[in-house]
């Protein structure tokens, strides 16, 4: 019966630890970084794809075609 009673003390004494300790906290917080840089990251990746898409490329290539035409 004691050593019955000692494991469940050890069990209870083990769960209170398991359930009071703030050891993994670290983990959630690096996730909501990684997550947020994540998004940032895509966010300036389609403006930057939006910028060059409507403005710059077009521009450039009737650059390079008024550079290239010879008959003006």
């Amino acid at each position: 019966m004691k050593t019955i009673r000692n494991k469940m003390n050890v069990a209870v004494i083990r769960a209170k630890a398991a359930l009071t300790s703030n050891k993994g906290e670290g983990f959630v917080d690096t996730g909501v970084k990684i997550l947020i840089s994540v998004v940032i990251g895509a966010l300036l990746l389609a403006g930057l794809y939006s910028l060059f898409g409507t403005t710059i490329l077009p521009t450039l290539t009737e650059k390079i075609k008024a550079l290239f035409n010879y008959t003006a």
